[in-house]
């Protein structure tokens, strides 16, 4: 039996895959499953690359102090590899990252500080210039620094494209990468450079993000916003050699989480954001090509980190980036709605600690209580917390005890403006149709309506 010593030698030599359930024209479409590494991502081998350099070059000291900005998977790479040779490790991470990771990170030990994802550079809360603060602050401690660091397209230049050449039979006509620091663009793009100079290398890159209109000008713009998390930037990296780059596509949020959605459901691959961004656009790549090409791009990391953002229907829904069919009147915007069997409910039999349960369980803060389908009335956290305060026995009690039973309830049909008065009352909105219950709409659900409006 052969086996691994330890997680870190397990990083790297990750398998390639074919697409074959989409439409790829006249090419051939490969990914390489970076997901399969030990931390979930590509970042893991960069990580490693950059602490083994730094320890050769003297700068990292048994027990020392790693410090670093992160929108996420370059910390969960570092904090594996800082977990297993013993190194202390300070993450700056912007808040629109998805929780899961948040959770990881500190599950292997980081210490995560979170910062502002709406500044830019120069502003103190940047999580870039915060952590080079964070770094002159500390004895000690050294910036690993992976946008401008060497050892980043280091990593992908002597490991991740040798790897992608050897699998591919020395054939490649085309990689699709992305760019969080640049490191796997430039160091595949040397690489692909030295042993196939005809190969592109072309840039899949979130709509918003300053890098695919700089390939296509050669002007910075200024920055927009996006949702996919790990590519995309507000500034072109020190490590990011964009004249490596034949041609680049922008790809929407909307495009993106549903070609991600898209492949689980296909090819039962189940991959992050970016992931979906670098697939759309090597699928956009392949079926404007009037020739066979061999092209190769990355499932990232993967999709688990995202269960609660990109595969979670109702918080796809919450931004406008899945699709419904729209009614044209307050049914538009019920989350859950109940002829969809969404609705989170109790019976007036079920007990406190029930509702008490599914609230926690579906981060929710009222429950309609239905009787033979017609709502009875509604429990909220005030309703529960005054029920059982001083008498945690009550949370055995029924919660027909505990519930309001003065509802108000609104015609889906009724103007928005009837809906905002009621709100303003600390109402719930009991949507109906001819008496029909469907759904409810809380304050949140109004401000998801309004910022869709005008997104």
């Amino acid at each position: 039996m052969t086996a691994y010593r330890n997680v870190l030698e397990m990083i790297g030599r990750t398998p390639l895959v074919e697409v074959t359930r989409f439409g790829t024209g006249f090419c051939r479409l490969f990914l390489k499953l970076e997901n399969q590494n030990p931390g979930g991502s590509i970042k893991d081998r960069i990580a490693l690359c950059m602490i083994e350099v730094a320890e050769r070059e003297g700068a990292l000291k048994p027990g020392g102090t790693l410090i670093e900005a992160t929108a996420g998977n370059t910390g969960l790479g570092l904090a594996l590899v800082a977990s297993q040779k013993g190194y202390r490790l300070i993450l700056v991470i912007p808040d629109k990252m998805a929780q899961e990771k948040i959770f990881h990170l500190r599950a292997l030990g980081a210490e995560v500080r979170m910062t502002r994802s709406d500044v830019g550079k120069g502003h103190p809360e940047y999580y870039q210039d915060m952590a080079e603060r964070l770094t002159r602050e500390t004895p000690g401690a050294i910036y690993v620094n992976q946008f401008a660091n060497p050892a980043n397209p280091l990593a992908h230049e002597t490991g991740t494209g040798p790897e992608i050449w050897q699998q591919m039979g020395h054939a490649i006509d085309a990689v699709v990468v992305g760019v969080g620091s640049g490191g796997t663009l430039t160091g595949l793009g040397r690489f692909l450079k030295r042993v196939a100079p005809k190969a592109q290398v072309i840039l899949a890159d979130p709509k918003g993000s300053v890098l695919a209109p700089m390939v296509a000008t050669g002007k910075l713009i200024e920055a927009g916003s996006w949702l996919v998390e790990g590519i995309g930037e507000d500034f072109v990296p020190p490590n990011c050699d964009l004249s490596l780059v034949s041609e680049a596509f922008s790809v929407t949020d909307a495009e993106s989480f549903a070609t991600a959605r898209e492949l689980l459901h296909k090819e039962a691959i189940l991959a992050g954001s970016s992931t979906g961004t670098l697939l759309a656009a090597a699928l956009k790549y392949c079926r404007a090509q009037s020739e066979p090409k061999r092209v190769v791009t990355f499932v990232c990391d993967s999709g688990n980190k995202y269960l609660s953002k990109m595969f979670n229907d109702y918080w796809m829904l919450d931004q406008g980036l899945l699709a419904r069919e729209r009614q044209g009147d307050l049914r538009d915007l019920i989350a859950r709605r109940h002829v969809d069997q969404a609705t989170i409910t109790l019976s007036p039999k079920d007990s406190l600690l029930v509702a008490y349960q599914r609230m926690k369980l579906y981060e929710i803060s009222q429950l309609p209580v239905l009787d033979r389908g017609k709502v009875v009335g509604i429990i909220d956290e005030s309703d529960l917390l005054l029920a059982v305060y001083g008498h945690a026995g009550k949370f055995r009690e029924p919660v027909s005890g505990a519930m309001t039973t003065r509802l108000e309830f609104i015609e889906a049909s009724q103007p928005l403006a009837d809906l905002v008065a009621l709100l303003e009352r600390n109402h719930v909105a009991l949507v109906t149709e001819a008496g029909e219950f469907l759904g409810l709409v809380t304050r949140i659900d109004l401000l998801n309506h309004l910022r869709r409006s005008i997104a």
